[in-house]
């Protein structure tokens, strides 16, 4: 017995169209990589003892030490350190964002992933909102530390959550860059190198760590206007921990530090997502 196939194309399928199917989509592969994060518990645990470890270090070696607002008070420098610390943090996930994409495709994983009717951005896009929990739940951690060690905050609850608001914010934000990173290099190594090298000058050259008005002209104008700097300031105003007597910059992004920092995150998304998403269909085509 024979029989005919006729008219018969085999390809891959085509991904579904539609905002909610994207949605969707994009929900399922959060869910996956959160799984397989709960899997691999030292990551998470690993990802949680540097930042607690900048808070104990930077908090105990350079309190009383660095000057805020006239005052070389730790408690004065342990408030003004707190919203750096958060911000450092959630933009360090940067790395293992790219190396958790760089890791899927050294394996292969992304391949088969194409080959599935999906919508093509919701590969990064999930990883990136399961990275974004991941990062969420370091900052609850790191916010016990902190109120154990005696950082407090000094507005109401809605100001507060606002202030951890904006930090996710740039930490989404950056997951995009980690992302475009990711698909960049051949290894998980290499996206962990490339992820972390730039972000030591980016957090450094601002003022997240000592005032900018010490630092040298040229140095305190990219300090000024760093993105980055922006979510410190808008951290600090929010949750009250200017202190007294501290002069604010006259640069634009100090004066409205909120505003600037919304605008900086979401330039950061929609460029760095619109390269991310060209680049993961030309490396995996």
């Amino acid at each position: 017995m024979t029989s005919t196939i006729s008219g018969t194309e085999f390809a891959s399928p085509r991904p579904r169209g539609g905002l909610v199917q994207g949605v969707r989509d994009s929900l399922v592969i959060a869910k996956r990589n959160l799984i397989r994060m709960s899997r691999i518990p030292e990551v998470i645990v690993f990802g949680v003892v540097q930042p607690v470890m900048f808070v104990v270090l930077f908090s105990y070696v350079f309190g009383g030490s660095i000057a805020v607002g006239g005052s070389t008070s730790p408690d004065a420098y342990r408030e003004f350190l707190m919203a750096g610390i958060f911000a450092q943090t959630v933009t360090f996930a940067t790395a293992g964002a790219g190396a958790g994409i760089a890791d899927d495709m050294h394996k292969g994983l992304i391949d088969r992933f194409r080959s599935l009717p999906m919508a093509r951005g919701a590969v990064l896009t999930g990883r990136t909102l399961a990275d974004l929990v991941q990062t969420a739940l370091t900052v609850v951690v790191l916010a016990v530390v902190a109120l154990i060690v005696g950082w407090r905050t000094h507005e109401n609850i809605a100001k507060v959550l606002a202030g951890f608001a904006l930090l996710l914010l740039l930490g989404y934000a950056f997951s995009w860059i980690g992302a475009l990173i990711g698909l960049s290099v051949r290894t998980p190594e290499a996206a962990t190198s490339g992820g972390l090298i730039w972000l030591f000058p980016l957090t450094f050259i601002s003022n997240a760590f000592v005032p900018s008005e010490n630092m040298p002209a040229f140095l305190r104008h990219i300090a000024e206007w760093n993105p980055f700097s922006a979510t410190v300031q808008a951290a600090r105003e929010l949750f009250g921990n200017l202190p007294e007597g501290y002069p604010v910059p006259a640069a634009w992004p100090m004066q409205h530090p909120v505003l600037a920092s919304v605008l900086w995150s979401l330039l950061i998304i929609v460029v760095f997502r619109t390269l991310a998403v060209r680049k993961y269909r030309s490396a995996t085509a």
